[in-house]
């Protein structure tokens, strides 16, 4: 198959999934390209770009995506069906909601020109983000539905993503398949935390969402009776505030930002890792963590219960510091109890959740 892969912003769990699904129909005989915009990126796209371009017989191709819908969103359109054309592919498999609307709208394109092309959508939460009843959300989720009619399948990476897009945008009328993320045998790795490493670790987008704001409130909390460190890595939209905030609680020297690191490199900088998110769908920095072995505070949300499913790791609710400081003391407190619950979960994870699996059942959907 000629595959090619359309997303917006080439950073964070999603990029991550259409480089591993990318590499790995590449290594399966299939000729594959990704098409992304040229403005979103972090220190470490074109380095993750670089690693994977010799695969892609079909080629990276940069072109601007607004974040926001505007008048761009026609050009960007535009350019993803005129790539299509010239590279002839025969599947466009969009991600994330702007990537999803671009690859089926050009898909339709080319079948009216007679074209065989598949279109395939994987949301990884996008439009199933914004808040039920908000102008926002009324207006992306009417956007789904209409654009559900142009495509050839979903694929959602978790039960929860599906259950979501029925109850918020329509039982859907395509076929389907729930396909959970899956990591490489490399990521199965444990995580040896360095010399100075902190007692907590962040990993992940700055951005609203994430919920890194509760974490640094539950930080100021236990740092009233006890020193406790931490390192926050990635960038984002917040970076400044976060950084505003910490300074704000007198916090600079127990709490360090690094920027974005790879995410081997950054699990070596703490001992436990928070994840504070408000929302997600089927995080990679949860199965990659799980993997690495390091002890996991996380919230309830999204599919990360379904990550942890048949282990004894206790999920906090989302938006709460103060749930997050108990979890945090208490994995202090009892180190030991807390990596033998990482060991217990990372053995479910390698058991469950692999790259080859995903990689063979999206395949096996595209073909049918």
């Amino acid at each position: 198959m000629r595959i090619l892969h359309c997303l917006r912003a080439p950073v964070g769990g999603l990029f991550r999934h259409v480089l591993d699904l990318a590499a790995e129909q590449a290594r399966a005989g299939h000729d594959v390209g990704i098409l992304a915009d040229s403005n979103a990126e972090d220190r470490l796209t074109d380095a993750k770009f670089a690693a994977v371009s010799p695969l892609l017989k079909l080629g990276i191709v940069r072109t601007p995506m607004g974040r926001n819908p505007g008048i761009g969103d026609y050009q960007a359109y535009r350019a993803v069906l005129a790539h299509a054309t010239d590279i002839e592919c025969d599947v466009l498999h969009g991600h994330g909601a702007k990537g999803g609307a671009y690859a089926r709208l050009a898909a339709r394109t080319l079948k009216r020109q007679g074209k065989d092309v598949k279109a395939f959508y994987t949301p990884h939460g996008g439009s199933l983000h914004y808040k039920p009843g908000t102008p926002q959300a009324m207006a992306f989720l009417t956007l789904e539905r209409i654009l559900e009619r142009f495509g050839t399948g979903l694929i959602f990476e978790s039960a929860y993503a599906a259950r979501v897009y029925s109850e918020r945008v329509q039982v859907p009328s395509a076929p389907y398949r729930i396909i959970p993320n899956g990591l490489q045998p490399d990521d199965f790795t444990l995580a040896v935390p360095d010399a100075d490493a902190t007692d907590v670790l962040y990993v992940g987008e700055l951005r609203n969402i994430k919920g890194v704001e509760y974490l640094i409130d539950a930080l100021a909390a236990l740092n009233k009776t006890q020193r406790v460190t931490a390192t926050i890595v990635g960038s984002g939209p917040i970076a400044g505030d976060l950084k505003s905030k910490v300074s704000a609680l007198a916090l600079d020297h127990v709490i360090t930002f690094t920027g974005a690191l790879p995410a081997r490199q950054a699990f070596t900088r703490g001992r436990i890792m928070v994840v504070p998110s408000l929302a997600e769908s089927f995080p990679y920095i949860v199965l990659e963590v799980a993997a690495a072995g390091l002890p996991l505070i996380s919230t309830s949300v999204g599919g990360i219960p379904e990550i942890v499913a048949g282990t004894d790791t206790e999920l906090i609710p989302p938006g709460d510091a103060a749930a997050i400081e108990r979890a945090l003391r208490a994995a202090l407190t009892n180190s030991a109890a807390a990596s033998a619950r990482a060991e217990r979960l990372r053995a479910n994870v390698q058991n469950k959740f692999s790259l080859a699996r995903m990689t063979r059942d999206v395949l096996d959907f595209y073909a049918c």
